[in-house]
């Protein structure tokens, strides 16, 4: 969601928070601002809504100068995406930026309208604001103001908070919503995540759920909830100021595509022993062979590679599974079974309802093994078990390469579990693990011959509706690949079963509708070439993702063919992803849409 930076030091504070600002465009923005405290102690603020070259102009015509300064991307929520409603916010001598959103915010405006406080904006941000700048007037200290404000805040926050006549201060909240500080030589730093942070410094420490923090030039005091003082580790991250470079590639999707190989060769590495070529997980605190359930949850693209582990754990490892999107599972009130295990998955470990299931599931003492991209976040420092995937930064909004790191992680586990599990063989668990670290090299074969996927995008891009069918476990890649369609080229597409085309969805079917098929030979095959069939004798045009063998057999159906390398059925999902998310990358390039940062969405969801 929205994006926080702030700095505390010696330099001109604004051309740092713009630049981190930046790098924090990849999690989706309709509006931005920075406040500084100028040197004779007055806030002073520059906002634009649109994107950043609007706040860039709007800064060389009306510059900040100043050593503290905060700043903010914004994705609307309260109030639509206008200048006013941008961030910073102002109210008497408070400026703040705010991630999250406040439940409660209706209550307490009201009662600031009752002291004759005056709102001018649409926002519920707008009301912390107003907040401390009574508790100021009533005589609090602005560190003793802003612990009043936070204890009357109800819902997701990260915050940053500056105060006029202050200029050696700056404060930082968090609650429900990502904040890291930075450390500095004689500076510090606030932000939402250390990819922002990257090129101030590498020192991090990650603020705890219900921690807050004052920051002066040369320190940092955090504090909990109570207002304890408390000690948080500082870490070194990986993360360098190049890290978000497009390399040449017109767009991080691209580019990030094209790191499906790296993604998955890497994860793997860190996951095998190179010379028993062998899975080699972190230890459970428990013992799978003993597992009654596993229940899988996530959001968007993530969950959609826990359908894919679902049918890997139920057919290989013989584990029974419950799998739902977090946003419904956390208010489903499942009945858990004693000793179970949770496997929760995030690209950020800061989606804010697989966090809100993680602590449910928690509080029901089910064991919690998370898949992340980003081990340091708040899923990872409150799961039992983290199994990190190398993935690298992720910028572009719409998931990919993650997306197959995910199931690389997946596999491995159910390979695991099923050994452990006594259900596959020393030989098939061995042609198995070849079968993943020989796709890195697979996926390279299919990014060096993407022209078939650009001829099948020809036949989208004009398109209104589009059908994708898949079965067994390539139907969670359908419903990826209809997922990517929407998000970034706003064309409307829909996953089926392809066993379910009859029971409704087939009357959709006519000459202007499309039907991509996600079609390995190995995978109920026969009975995906019936569907087809009778698709095509609808009129429908069909666009297949299939092998040799399948091509064979599809020749004569299809309108278009991408031919992918022969793989075992297990491995088929991960592969199957990629050609499957370039063909969105390839209607969005013809359709000419914003491809790193389509209308209305956020790279992490971490509010409700």
């Amino acid at each position: 969601m929205c994006g926080i930076c702030g700095v505390i030091g010696h330099r001109q504070a604004t051309p740092l928070v713009f630049e981190a600002l930046r790098r924090l465009e990849y999690r989706g923005y309709d509006s931005a601002g920075i406040a500084t405290i100028s040197s004779s102690g007055q806030i002073m603020r520059c906002r634009a809504a649109g994107k950043l070259d609007n706040l860039q102009r709007a800064l060389e015509e009306s510059p900040l100068e100043g050593s503290l300064a905060i700043g903010h991307t914004r994705w609307a929520t309260h109030g639509s995406p206008t200048t006013n409603n941008a961030h910073p916010h102002k109210a008497g001598k408070v400026a703040i930026v705010h991630n999250g959103i406040i439940e409660n915010f209706a209550t307490l405006k009201k009662e600031m309208e009752a002291k004759g406080r005056r709102f001018v904006t649409e926002t519920d941000s707008e009301v912390i604001a107003h907040l401390l700048d009574f508790y100021l007037s009533e005589s609090y200290d602005p560190k003793k103001a802003a612990f009043q404000t936070l204890k009357r805040l109800e819902g997701a926050y990260a915050l940053a908070m500056i105060f006029e006549g202050h200029n050696d201060l700056l404060i930082g909240a968090r609650h429900g919503a990502p904040l890291a500080v930075g450390y500095g030589e004689g500076e510090m730093f606030l932000g939402s995540d250390s990819l922002a942070l990257a090129p101030l410094t590498r020192k991090i420490t990650y603020l705890d759920d219900g921690d807050w923090c004052v920051l002066t030039r040369k320190n940092v005091e955090i504090f909990d909830y109570s207002g304890t003082r408390v000690e948080r580790p500082v870490q070194i991250t990986a993360l360098s100021s190049g890290s978000i470079g497009k390399d040449g590639f017109s767009h991080f999707m691209e580019k990030e595509l094209h790191e499906h190989p790296a993604a998955v060769g890497q994860t793997l590495k860190r996951i095998t022993d190179p010379a028993t070529r062998h899975i080699v997980l972190p230890s459970m605190p428990f013992n799978p062979a003993q597992l009654p359930r596993i229940t899988i949850t996530a959001c968007g693209s993530a969950y959609y590679a826990g359908l894919v582990g679902r049918y890997w754990l139920e057919s290989i490892a013989r584990l029974p599974v419950d799998s739902d999107v977090a946003s419904e599972l956390r208010y489903r009130e499942v009945p858990q079974p004693n000793q179970g295990m949770a496997l929760l998955i995030s690209q950020s470990g800061e989606t804010a309802d697989t966090l809100g299931v993680l602590r449910s599931l928690k509080a029901q003492k089910q064991h919690i093994v998370s898949v992340l991209n980003v081990e340091q976040s708040t899923m990872g420092r409150e799961s039992d078990v983290v199994l990190g995937m190398d993935a690298g930064p992720e910028i572009s909004v719409a998931s990919t390469k993650a997306f197959t790191a995910q199931l690389a992680v997946i596999a491995a586990l159910t390979l695991e579990f099923a050994r452990l599990r006594g259900t596959i063989t020393e030989k098939q668990e061995q042609h198995y693990t070849e079968q993943l670290l020989d796709l890195p090299s697979k996926i390279v074969d299919v990014l060096s011959n993407i022209g078939p996927v650009k001829a099948m995008a020809r036949h989208i891009a004009q398109a209104r509706d589009v059908l994708y069918l898949g079965r067994g476990s390539c139907m969670p890649i359908a419903q990826e690949g209809a997922l990517k369609l929407k998000e970034i080229t706003y064309i409307h597409a829909e996953a089926y079963p392809a066993g379910e085309l009859k029971h409704g969805p087939i009357s959709l079917i006519d000459h202007t509708v499309p039907v991509v098929a996600i079609a390995p030979s190995t995978i109920l095959f026969d009975k995906m070439v019936s569907n087809l069939q009778e698709a095509k004798a609808r009129g429908g045009r069909i666009l297949a993702f299939t092998d040799e063998a399948g091509a064979d057999r599809l020749d004569n159906i299809a309108d278009e063919l991408v031919i992918l390398p022969n793989v075992d059925a297990f491995v088929a999902p991960i592969l199957y992803a990629v050609p499957v998310q370039y063909l969105a990358y390839e209607v969005a390039i013809l359709k000419g849409t914003d491809v790193d940062q389509p209308r209305n969405l956020a790279k992490s969801v971490t509010v409700e």
